[in-house]
Protein backbone atom coordinates (compact mmCIF):
# COMPACT_ATOMS: atom_id res chain seq x y z
CA UNK A 1 0.00 0.00 0.00
CA UNK A 2 1.02 3.38 -0.57
CA UNK A 3 -0.74 6.40 0.80
CA UNK A 4 -0.24 9.71 -1.24
CA UNK A 5 -0.82 13.26 0.84
CA UNK A 6 -0.70 16.55 -1.45
CA UNK A 7 -0.55 19.98 -0.20
CA UNK A 8 0.50 23.56 -1.86
CA UNK A 9 -2.60 24.16 -3.36
CA UNK A 10 -4.36 27.61 -3.07
CA UNK A 11 -5.78 30.51 -4.33
CA UNK A 12 -3.85 32.53 -6.89
CA UNK A 13 -4.34 35.52 -9.38
CA UNK A 14 -3.74 34.70 -13.45
CA UNK A 15 0.22 35.10 -13.93
CA UNK A 16 1.28 33.78 -10.36
CA UNK A 17 2.93 30.38 -9.14
CA UNK A 18 2.32 27.53 -6.93
CA UNK A 19 4.46 24.38 -6.14
CA UNK A 20 2.33 21.80 -4.90
CA UNK A 21 4.03 18.23 -3.16
CA UNK A 22 2.84 14.82 -2.56
CA UNK A 23 4.16 13.06 0.54
CA UNK A 24 4.32 8.86 0.01
CA UNK A 25 4.97 6.29 2.36
CA UNK A 26 4.21 2.94 2.63
CA UNK A 27 6.79 1.60 -0.27
CA UNK A 28 10.54 2.59 -1.39
CA UNK A 29 9.53 5.58 -3.35
CA UNK A 30 12.44 5.38 -5.75
CA UNK A 31 10.32 1.99 -7.10
CA UNK A 32 7.25 3.97 -7.87
CA UNK A 33 6.08 5.87 -10.95
CA UNK A 34 4.32 9.47 -10.28
CA UNK A 35 1.99 11.60 -11.85
CA UNK A 36 0.18 14.55 -11.60
CA UNK A 37 -4.17 14.80 -12.66
CA UNK A 38 -6.39 17.30 -12.10
CA UNK A 39 -10.15 17.18 -12.23
CA UNK A 40 -12.08 20.45 -12.66
CA UNK A 41 -16.26 20.07 -11.77
CA UNK A 42 -17.93 18.25 -14.49
CA UNK A 43 -14.95 17.49 -16.03
CA UNK A 44 -12.94 13.91 -16.03
CA UNK A 45 -9.99 13.67 -14.50
CA UNK A 46 -6.74 14.90 -16.75
CA UNK A 47 -3.58 13.78 -17.10
CA UNK A 48 -0.82 16.94 -16.04
CA UNK A 49 2.49 15.87 -15.88
CA UNK A 50 4.45 11.97 -15.03
CA UNK A 51 7.70 11.47 -13.50
CA UNK A 52 10.54 8.16 -13.90
CA UNK A 53 11.60 6.28 -10.63
CA UNK A 54 14.66 8.16 -10.88
CA UNK A 55 13.31 11.11 -12.09
CA UNK A 56 15.37 10.84 -15.51
CA UNK A 57 12.32 11.00 -17.64
CA UNK A 58 8.78 13.13 -17.92
CA UNK A 59 6.50 13.79 -19.57
CA UNK A 60 3.36 16.24 -19.84
CA UNK A 61 0.01 17.94 -21.07
CA UNK A 62 0.40 19.86 -23.67
CA UNK A 63 -1.85 22.03 -21.92
CA UNK A 64 0.77 22.94 -19.46
CA UNK A 65 4.04 21.84 -21.12
CA UNK A 66 6.65 24.75 -20.81
CA UNK A 67 4.51 26.40 -17.26
CA UNK A 68 4.56 23.46 -15.06
CA UNK A 69 7.57 20.82 -13.79
CA UNK A 70 7.32 17.58 -12.43
CA UNK A 71 10.22 16.54 -9.95
CA UNK A 72 10.99 14.47 -7.04
CA UNK A 73 13.00 14.19 -4.09
CA UNK A 74 13.98 10.27 -3.58
CA UNK A 75 15.20 11.33 -0.30
CA UNK A 76 12.18 13.03 1.30
CA UNK A 77 9.73 10.69 -0.50
CA UNK A 78 8.36 13.89 -2.59
CA UNK A 79 7.10 14.64 -5.59
CA UNK A 80 6.74 18.35 -6.80
CA UNK A 81 4.57 20.01 -9.29
CA UNK A 82 5.92 23.37 -9.90
CA UNK A 83 3.42 25.69 -11.31
CA UNK A 84 4.30 28.73 -13.47
CA UNK A 85 2.28 31.57 -15.59
CA UNK A 86 -1.18 29.98 -14.01
CA UNK A 87 -4.34 30.12 -15.75
CA UNK A 88 -8.20 30.59 -14.83
CA UNK A 89 -8.24 27.38 -16.61
CA UNK A 90 -6.10 25.44 -14.58
CA UNK A 91 -8.02 25.78 -11.76
CA UNK A 92 -9.36 22.22 -10.58
CA UNK A 93 -8.36 19.52 -7.79
CA UNK A 94 -4.96 18.02 -8.50
CA UNK A 95 -4.41 14.75 -7.04
CA UNK A 96 -0.63 13.08 -7.31
CA UNK A 97 -1.18 9.50 -8.38
CA UNK A 98 1.40 6.52 -8.07
CA UNK A 99 1.95 3.29 -9.84
CA UNK A 100 4.74 0.40 -9.07
CA UNK A 101 6.39 1.01 -13.04
CA UNK A 102 5.02 -2.02 -15.33
CA UNK A 103 4.48 0.20 -18.27
CA UNK A 104 6.30 2.45 -20.46
CA UNK A 105 6.89 5.74 -18.92
CA UNK A 106 4.69 7.02 -22.04
CA UNK A 107 1.72 4.98 -21.17
CA UNK A 108 1.36 6.86 -17.87
CA UNK A 109 -1.20 9.25 -19.10
CA UNK A 110 -3.78 7.06 -18.51
CA UNK A 111 -5.35 7.37 -15.11
CA UNK A 112 -6.06 3.72 -15.44
CA UNK A 113 -2.19 2.40 -14.87
CA UNK A 114 -1.93 4.02 -11.26
CA UNK A 115 -2.90 2.11 -8.05
CA UNK A 116 -2.70 4.66 -5.55
CA UNK A 117 -4.11 8.27 -5.27
CA UNK A 118 -3.96 11.31 -2.77
CA UNK A 119 -7.01 12.91 -1.91
CA UNK A 120 -6.31 15.80 -4.05
CA UNK A 121 -5.38 19.66 -3.24
CA UNK A 122 -7.16 22.41 -4.53
CA UNK A 123 -6.06 25.09 -7.05
CA UNK A 124 -8.17 28.25 -8.25
CA UNK A 125 -6.85 30.99 -10.15
CA UNK A 126 -8.52 33.69 -10.29
CA UNK A 127 -8.43 35.98 -13.56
Amino acid sequence: QVKLVESGGGLVQAGGSLRLSCAASGRTFSSIVMGWFRQAPGKEREFVAVISKSGAITNYADSVKGRFTISRDNAKNTVYLQMNTLKPEDTADYLCAADGGLYSISDYFRSQRYDYWGQGTQVTVSS
